[in-house]
């Protein structure tokens, strides 16, 4: 049985396991975790949902820069988001329908414009997914802080410990996930339409809201002020480059059809329409009411004339916090809190959409040999758990750069989504187009030139997106973007050519067969004793053309004393011995087996490494250290095999305490080896040479070497 301390470990890390993922799912268990729409627009519409709390926000942040002239554009930016938004959510109801199979714009793009326009969204995908649990924890916890300003210094561990949370749950299983994150999805919605129906109704009665900052002016900065002509229209270009953050999130419906239950095209069309109706509607409410409670916000506090508390450490209200605050009653109301509570959590599980959306993108991409096909392998919950670590590791590492600033974190997102956005609306002009040319029906037809305009007019109008939004961030941060996509474009076409070329090398050649002319047997020695005597034996019964044992000659001694036992024994396999002047292992042996290799070409050399087994943690740290660094540059020479004997001590599983290993003259598991090499197990066993005889300097010479051992580095 294992020591009890391994025994520990493992149990411990099961139960950790469990705890955090839950009891394994059996693979045919999969169709089970299929969603209804119910559940999907949550997990799958959390990301564009809960962009509405900052979409307006960062519409305001840039309109600021100007001081509080210019925030009349607003509502204007507003109206040309949300028509854009209109736009975006129809052409995706046509991607959902033609491609059910769940690559979104990186199936269309690949399918109708080739692997590198497929391969350029696929790493504007990946990017965008992980910006987007960066910068939704980290909005979430702005949230927080709102209401609860005192938390600010701890800004950057609150947002890694939600990504960690927000990984484990997804961990264990997306039923579970999506079942969790149903309630406030639902909650947010309600609320931010409470919300907005009370502003609108204190409105229309002759009391709207004022927000805390309406009193405050902004200070403006330098060279944003009397704004005219092209200054003023590139001044509305970039606000409303901001803005379109409201359409984050859109794809990921796209992306996740497969997780739907049949039909999955009309489910998931069906549940993009829902998301669009809700997010339109919340995104023009909340901005209608940010401009009548004249809500003031400014990218540093510092420019706002007026802020009660110190510029330099105190945090200002997000916009949604101080609509909650006007409408509401104050920040000490229960429907302030309710809205910073349901904003802050839905901010947090909107990371969700890109745990769902990444693992799966992941595993296509795996699938066509594009990233390590690990990601492509389901975890104990039928989850991608390897695409989720990858996914959260990468989060945490941007919240932590950017210590979890929403304002610099934004500047970095929405180029990965337009890009996608462009690409894929494109790619479905040219399905359109390929389908049009061999379709016959009237109706059918009808309905595909529909489908080809609305995909065209979304292509040209997200590819007007994208050029303003690089153009307008590029020097703001985006620029980081634009240099990590290509690296992780080429990094895919390295992996891709890696797994090609593999798979080419090992076609097997035709007519060709793999067994050598030969096998040359090499057993390395240290010491004669049992381990050594149980690899020669094993190297005997594979049955090998040559058979050569193998020591290296670091102490003259020594070998005289190995050569001596090794004739008195009477071992039927002849020992060679190599001089090692240096008293270098690893390189002797190696010239020696590339000596081989070299006079005989076609035959493989098959080295026996001899190694303990151990059971305590700080004994491996006494052996094997030499055998585990020739085994590795062995494993690196070609036409030569590399067999581990072990040999169990008795720390290894504490069977010592067994009957018959407290009989004498009893031998170990393997292959009965006695006193000479072959022997049969029913012989009684000899004394081994050199047991019970002291070392001749070098330490414990173990049989991990042949002068290879543990104890037997030279370096000691």
């Amino acid at each position: 049985m294992p020591p009890p301390y391994d025994l520990l470990v493992s149990l411990l890390t099961r139960v950790t396991k469990r705890l955090v993922i839950g009891r394994p799912v059996r693979s045919d268990r999969l169709g089970e975790t299929a969603l209804s729409k119910r559940i999907a627009l949550p997990i799958f519409a959390s990301d564009a949902l809960s962009s509405v709390t900052y979409a307006t926000q960062e519409i305001l942040l840039v309109l600021a820069l100007a001081g509080v002239a210019y925030l009349w554009i607003a509502p204007w930016v507003a109206a040309a988001i949300v028509v854009l938004f209109a736009i975006v959510v129809a052409s995706y109801r046509q991607v959902v329908r033609a491609y059910p199979s769940g690559g979104g714009d990186y199936e269309v793009a690949t399918k109708n414009l080739g692997r590198f326009a497929g391969l350029t969204v696929a790493s504007a995908l990946l990017v965008d997914y992980v910006l987007t649990v960066a910068v939704s924890v980290s909005a979430g916890v702005d949230n927080i802080i709102s209401a609860f300003p005192a938390m600010n210094p701890w800004r950057v561990g609150m947002a890694l410990a939600f990504v960690g949370l927000l990984a484990a749950g997804n961990l264990r299983g997306v039923r579970e996930s999506g079942t969790a994150f149903a309630i406030p999805t639902y909650a947010f919605a309600a609320g931010v339409m409470i919300l907005i129906g009370t502003g609108a109704l204190r409105a229309a009665l002759g009391s709207p809201p004022v927000a805390e900052s309406a009193s405050w002016t902004v200070r403006p900065e330098p060279g944003y002020t009397n704004l005219a002509g092209l200054a003023l229209l590139f001044f509305a270009l970039r606000a409303f480059s901001s803005g379109c953050t409201a359409l984050t999130g859109i794809e990921a419906i796209a992306n996740g059809v497969p997780a739907f239950r049949p039909p999955r095209s009309k489910n998931a069309a069906t549940t993009l329409a829902l998301l669009g109706v809700l997010a339109i509607t919340m995104f023009s409410g909340i901005t209608a009411l940010a401009v009548v409670a004249h809500v003031h916000v400014t990218q540093n506090t510092c420019d706002l004339i007026g802020f009660p508390g110190d510029c330099r450490t105190d945090p200002q209200r997000t916009v949604i916090a101080q609509l909650g605050a006007a409408v509401f009653g104050g920040t000490s109301s229960i429907g302030f809190f309710y809205i910073q509570a349901v904003s802050a959590l839905i901010l947090v599980l909107a990371a969700n959409t890109a745990f769902n959306g990444f693992p799966l993108l992941g595993s296509v991409l795996a699938q066509d040999r594009y990233l390590p096909r690990q990601l492509h392998t389901r975890g104990d919950r039928l989850v991608f758990s390897n695409g989720i670590l990858l996914l959260s590791g990468f989060a945490m590492l941007l919240i932590w750069a950017f210590h979890a600033e929403v304002t610099r974190l934004i500047q970095l997102y929405i180029i990965g989504v337009f890009t996608s956005f462009t690409l894929g609306q494109w790619g479905m002009v040219r399905h359109w187009n390929r389908a049009l040319a061999t379709e016959r029906d009237p109706e059918q037809r009808h309905r595909m030139i529909r489908s080809r305009a609305i995909n065209a007019t979304g292509g040209t109008f997200t590819a007007v997106v994208l050029i303003i939004v690089v153009v307008e961030k590029f020097l703001l941060g985006a620029w980081i973007v634009v240099v990590a996509m290509p690296i992780i474009f080429w990094t895919m076409r390295s992996i891709n050519r890696h797994y090609t070329t593999v798979s080419e090398e090992l076609v097997p050649e035709n007519g060709g067969g793999m067994l050598p002319s030969r096998v040359h047997a090499v057993v390395l020695v240290s010491r004669l004793h049992k381990p050594t005597l149980r690899a020669l034996a094993y190297a005997r019964a594979t049955r090998p053309d040559t058979l050569t044992a193998l020591t290296v000659n670091v102490d003259d001694a020594e070998t005289r004393a190995l050569q001596e036992e090794w004739d008195r024994r009477g071992i039927p396999v002849p020992l060679t011995v190599i001089e090692s002047p240096f008293r270098e292992i690893t390189k002797p042996v190696l010239d020696f087996v590339k000596r081989l290799r070299r006079e005989s070409p076609r035959d493989v050399v098959a080295v026996f490494v001899p190694e303990y087994v151990v059971g305590r943690w700080w004994e491996h740290l006494l052996h094997n250290q030499s055998a585990l660094r020739l085994k590795g540059r062995l494993l690196f020479t070609p036409g030569v095999m590399v067999t581990s004997v072990p040999w169990q001590l008795r720390s290894s599983d504490r069977a010592a305490q067994r009957p018959e290993r407290a009989q004498p003259g009893a031998t170990r598991r393997g292959l009965g080896i006695q006193g000479s090499v072959g022997g049969d197990s029913d012989q009684p066993e000899r004394p081994e040479g050199g047991e019970g005889r002291p070392d001749r300097g070098g330490g414990d010479r173990g049989p991990d070497s042949p002068r290879v051992g543990a104890g037997r580095d030279p370096a000691q």
